[in-house]
């Protein structure tokens, strides 16, 4: 798509310029798109205006002096009460009226928008449907009229023209603009009152996709009341305070400016503006972190506020100290995993339970710390005889604290790639590393560097600032609100944010060295509140910086990306230039309000976004639109956290605060990895994983991530001495920081051309069929011996002479199922033992244990599967079963057994242990077909096979005679030939030479029909074993044409048990692919049809331990463009595929970021949980 495509289509554009009118007005529809008559516009009109008739009512009452001002707005607050309880009672009936059908309210039903209503006289029900559509719960009804009936009263009081003129002076200039302050000042209450009472509009400040409880109604209505509280405020107060009365000066002028905010969606929701209140509250005033879920948020915030509230309340300057210290620590933990730990669930607390006991000592080493120097300082400072010119122990601290800071964010640095905020390279970090082991073996330097670092700020720096803040001399006049939040707060940040803590310390130190001192208002704050003060200071420069950054890089790659050049772009350029100064204003409201800058349709037109929380979201993490590709996220998900840790903990990551967004990358897979919470030796991350289907936006975005990091991580000489350190792509969002060592799949695909179909290696394939199919079946056999001897527990097996049985298996249980779950129990073969002193082989219960292995076809409709004759024609089915009224036949235990028309009849006692079951030897098939096919049975293997898992099985006793016998048992060697070469002819694997396509359909267990194909899909199992040899043959083949030929038979033996024990190997569609990549199988593969390119193709896994790509993003970037998109779906509904803004820019990453936004608006294929890590 080029850059000039429409930034909202024909459609949208209309649909937007129908609703914007409606937006700014609170409610009316006087834009509806089609004929309506003029009553329609009337009844909208006289209701908009019908506030500003009853408060001059009340207001011409007071002027005549009829009514003093309270009752003057207590009068208009009733007439505005019952005109809204008559409203809603009218919407109530005419909804009765009409049926029990309901319309969804026109703020959350965007069809109402589009909706044609045919109106049929002024008081018709679809008329009052459509200019009241009503609220959905009663409750609401009556919230709603109450408020409305305050709100017009409490405006009336408010905007009293007497009142104005006292508030502004009675000059001429102060009465003259009292006239349009009121009159504009209505405008905004009308506005108020009608999204209230009548119909809401839909707000451009959208924060929840869906307005289940009507809460959007509320939300001008609280502003106007807050905007009236102030001046309530002045009045109560006797306008003595001056603060208060240039306030209500101020906000005065505001108040006729909100109509503008609404309409701009500068304004939170009432939801987002009281979770970024708490947010604010917590992190700057009461020294905690953004937290991952509301209701976290919600408890720690309450906590905080009830520790800050003790605090105010104790009456000794110790007993403050030694308080704040210990709940400081307590609040900076994740206390949830205390019930993690409790439970017996993964220790997430790195030490486990000996965390406890050390977390317990340093607590107490801590408080004993902070008493004795606020002790001694205390009472030296009491003492007259000290020494006037005696160094002050916080000065001696303070320098302390300064070589703290220095040291550890030098070492901080050396642990990224890249230095000075992105700008040039690390030269220590290591270059053209390809894996891990060298990649440990070049930073083991930087390790030793990372822990140190990791002791000074984890230890060392937080017993530091608890010295500097036990001596501070406000402590001595702590019993003030301010202080005791300061001092809450300070002591909290110790240990919840260290680092941010140190610098803000140091910031105070260095204020205080220069003379800051010496100026009376800053000295008497104290040290504490300076320390709130200097946080936001910090906190909002910070922003302002990214947002500014993130303004250039709008601004300029609007012209030098060839791409992202519109028609319009040079005019653009010029506006911004000219209106420089505003659009500084624009970057530093934003900043002041930890609001995102909103780039609209991310075109470099500027807006304030609303105050948020740091989440962008409203819901909890973990939301995805899961795919089959997600299973590889969910692999790396646990080994990517595992990494994070030591990289976090030594500072690779940078300062990693709450709102920081990470970008991963190795080969396909791109990871956004977003930290939700931190605290005293932990975080809270959480992990996206996006589609690995790659669309040409994603295929542009994904190479200039690529190129990102090959510039940092690869080093690419270019010419200049000078520029040798310089980021080459400085400019860009995501600036590498780090190269994680992780133990994930790497995927190779490649072209089969010249392997599976070239004629020698295909002719090899039929005598490997056979081979790997009797070595399966062995196996099988060996397998569910095994099994049969850890289920017995002790059990012996009976025996009688040189022919054995086995005993009942009724009491045997399925509980200890090493191989998972088992949906049915299969009849397995068993040898009974006549009085004739023969052995008959018979059918008895399933074997516990025992694995059923479903059929590939479960999964797949009927019609794709090949037509199947009539079950029991030709297959054998009807056999006698044993007499049990004969007297020569022993009971057996709660089974029946059958046995076949001609019992076979071993040699060798062990032979039965080998046996395969009655139902797989009940083919009927040509025998013309099997004589033909029988010189190819692999005799000699099938001996080897039969001698090495004798070793395998027994162990002990005389295995050369057990050997021995097996192989001169003839019976045993023709059953499986029978077997063998039936399953073969079956499957249709019987050809001299294989064509790839029928190779390939084999594979993928849909071959042709043949004679014997409906006898081995009705015995599943035997069916899922041939079909597992046939893809370990092909298997087989690939390494053959790749590795060379198998040149003995032994070697042949250890390639097949590799294949058993390392090895998936089926369709990547398979269930059991997705089990596997979960259950970190070392290998998979899996064959493949590019039907485009007419080739096949083979996919190989390979579990190994890689080198994963990390990169910080420009978090105000990610916050911005979260901004527009929120913006764009949710108010402009532009959710078209092709829209302008979800186009690849490979600076700002546009598609991927808007990939990574929570659903309904993104679309991450994978989402974690909140992940806790431990960092200590």
């Amino acid at each position: 798509m080029g850059p000039d495509v429409p930034l909202l289509n024909d459609y949208k554009q209309e649909f937007f310029w129908k609703r914007f009118p409606q937006t700014v007005l609170g409610g009316p529809r006087l834009k509806l798109g089609y004929c309506a008559p003029l009553y329609v516009y009337m009844h909208q009109l006289v209701l908009f205006l019908t506030p500003w008739l009853l408060g001059g009512i009340g207001t011409l009452l007071y002027q005549l002096r009829v009514l003093d001002e309270a009752f003057a707005g207590v009068v208009s607050g009733v007439l505005m009460l019952g005109v809204g309880a008559t409203l809603q009672g009218l919407a109530r009936c005419m909804a009765r009226r009409t049926g029990m059908v309901q319309r969804l309210p026109a703020a959350n039903n965007i069809l109402a928008d589009e909706e044609e209503v045919e109106f049929t006289h002024c008081v018709a029900p679809e008329t009052v449907r459509f200019v009241v559509p009503g609220k959905k719960f009663i409750g609401n009804v009556v919230l709603h009229t109450f408020l409305a009936g305050a709100l017009c009263g409490l405006s009336t009081w408010y905007l009293l023209p007497d009142r104005l003129s006292s508030l502004y002076g009675h000059t001429g200039a102060g009465l003259g603009a009292v006239v349009p302050l009121i009159a504009l000042s209505w405008v905004t209450v009308c506005i108020g009152e009608y999204s209230l009472i009548v119909n809401t509009a839909t707000e451009t400040a959208t924060f929840q996709p869906q307005d289940t409880y009507e809460i959007t109604p509320l939300t001008r209505p609280l502003y106007i009341l807050a905007f009236i509280a102030v001046d309530l405020a002045l009045r109560f107060s006797g306008s003595g305070v001056v603060e208060l009365q240039v306030a209500s000066q101020v906000l005065h002028v505001l108040f006729v400016v909100l109509p503008v905010l609404w309409a701009l969606g500068m304004l939170s929701p009432l939801d987002a503006l009281l979770l970024w209140a708490m947010e604010q509250t917590l992190v700057h005033g009461l020294g905690g972190s953004a937290m991952s879920t509301n209701i976290r948020l919600l408890v720690m915030f309450l906590s905080s506020v009830c520790v800050a509230i003790c605090t105010f309340f104790i009456p000794s300057s110790l007993g403050v100290v030694l308080f704040t210290v210990a709940m400081g620590y307590l609040f900076s933990q994740d206390l949830t995993q205390l019930m993690v730990l409790v439970k017996g669930a993964s220790p997430t607390l790195g030490l486990g339970w000996w965390g406890l006991p050390l977390s317990l000592i340093f607590i107490i080493g801590a408080l004993t710390e902070a008493g004795l120097l606020h002790q001694l300082y205390f009472i030296n400072s009491g003492n007259l005889t000290l020494s006037v010119n005696s160094t002050d122990p916080q000065e001696v601290i303070g320098w302390l604290l300064i070589a703290l800071f220095l040291l550890t964010r030098l070492l901080r640095e050396l642990q990224g790639a890249c230095v000075l905020g992105g700008v040039m390279l690390n030269p220590l970090y290591p270059r053209r590393v390809t894996t891990a082991q060298a990649f440990r073996q070049k930073t083991r330097g930087l390790r030793v560097a990372g822990i140190i670092r990791r002791i000074l700020m984890n230890f060392v720096s937080p017993l530091v600032m608890i010295a500097f803040l036990s001596v501070d001399e406000s402590l001595k006049k702590v019993h003030t609100a301010s202080l005791a939040i300061g001092f809450t707060r300070a002591f909290r940040m110790v240990w919840q944010s260290s680092e941010a803590a140190l610098l803000q310390m140091v910031l105070v130190v260095i204020i205080r060295l220069a003379g800051g001192h010496r100026v009376a208002c800053w000295n008497e704050l104290g040290s504490t509140v300076q320390l709130i003060l200097v946080s936001l200071v910090v906190n909002r420069v910070s922003q302002f910086v990214c947002k500014l950054s993130f303004t250039l890089t709008v601004l300029i790659t609007s012209w030098t990306e060839s791409k992202q050049r519109r028609q319009s772009a040079g005019t653009l350029l010029a506006i911004n230039a000219a209106l420089c100064p505003v659009l500084l204003g624009v970057v530093a409201l934003s900043a002041l309000l930890s609001a995102p800058l909103l780039p609209l349709f991310t075109l470099p037109v500027f807006l304030v976004g609303f105050p948020r929380p740091l989440r962008s979201w409203p819901g909890t993490p973990g939301t995805a639109c899961p795919c089959p590709d997600s299973v590889y996220y969910q692999q790396l998900c646990k080994r990517l956290a595992s990494a994070i840790r030591p990289a976090l903990a030594n500072g690779a990551f940078g300062s990693c605060t709450p709102g920081s967004h990470y970008l991963g990358r190795f080969q396909g897979r791109l990871l956004w990895i977003s930290v939700l919470e931190r605290g005293y030796g932990y975080c809270t991350i959480n992990i996206k994983g996006l589609e690995l289907q790659e669309t040409s936006c994603h295929t542009v975005e994904a190479r200039r991530v690529d190129e990102v990091f090959e510039g940092a991580f690869d080093h690419v000489e270019r010419p200049g001495q000078c520029f040798q350190l310089l980021n080459p792509h400085w400019g860009n969002v995501l600036t590498p920081c780090s190269v994680l060592p992780i133990r994930v799949y790497s995927d190779a695909q490649n072209v089969l051309t010249g392997i599976i179909d070239s004629p020698d290696h295909l002719h090899q394939l039929n005598s490997d069929f056979l081979k790997t199919l009797v070595w399966i079946l062995l196996r099988y056999c060996v397998q569910e011996l095994t099994l049969g001897a850890q289920r017995t527990k002790g059990q012996s097996l009976q025996t009688s002479g040189r022919n054995s049985s086995l005993s009942s298996f009724a009491d045997w249980s399925d509980e200890d199922d090493l191989f998972g779950p088992v949906s049915v129990r299969r009849p397995i073969r068993m040898m009974v033992q006549t009085n004739e002193g023969q052995t008959e082989l018979g059918l008895g219960v399933s074997l516990p244990g025992s694995v059923e292995i479903h059929s590939l076809y479960e999964s797949m409709a009927l019609s794709s599967l090949p037509t199947l004759r009539p079950l029991g024609l030709g297959l054998g089915l009807g056999l006698p079963i044993v007499d049990k009224g004969k007297d020569n036949m022993p009971a057996l235990t709660l089974t029946t057994i059958p046995s076949i028309s001609q019992p076979l009849h071993f040699t060798s006692p062990h032979s039965e242990l080998f046996s395969l079951p009655t139902e797989w030897q009940t083919a009927q098939l040509a025998s013309s077909k099997l004589q033909v096919l029988q010189p190819c049975f692999p005799e000699a293997w099938f001996y080897f096979c039969l001698s090495q898992l004798v070793v395998e099985s027994f162990g002990e006793g005389d295995l050369a005679q057990v050997i021995l016998g097996l192989q001169e048992d003839r019976a045993l060697r023709e059953l499986y030939t029978q077997v063998v070469l039936s399953c073969c002819v079956a499957l249709g694997a019987d050809p001299q030479v294989f064509s790839p396509n029928l190779l390939f359909r084999l594979y993928c267990g849909d071959g042709p029909w043949t004679e014997g194909l409906e006898w081995l899909r009705a015995n599943k199992e035997l069916h899922q074993l041939t079909l597992r040899a046939f893809r370990y043959s092909v298997k087989l083949l690939v390494d053959q044409a790749s590795l060379g030929p198998v040149e003995s038979l032994d070697e042949l033996f250890t390639t097949l048990q590799d294949y058993h024990d390392n090895w998936f190997i089926g369709l990547v569609t398979d269930r059991s692919w997705q089990d596997s990549v979960v259950q970190e199988k070392p290998f998979l593969f899996s064959l493949g049809h590019d039907l485009t390119m007419g080739t096949y193709t083979s996919r190989v896994l390979s579990l190994q331990e890689n080198l994963v790509q990390v990169g910080v993003l420009n978090e105000e970037s990610v916050r911005g463009q979260w901004a527009n998109l929120s913006w764009e779906l949710l108010y402009a509904t532009n959710d078209d595929e092709e829209r302008y803004s979800i186009q690849a820019h490979p600076v700002m990453l546009r598609n991927l970021t808007v990939q990574a936004a929570d659903p309904p608006l993104g679309y991450p294929i994978y989402s974690s949980p909140p992940i806790h890590l431990r960092c200590l």
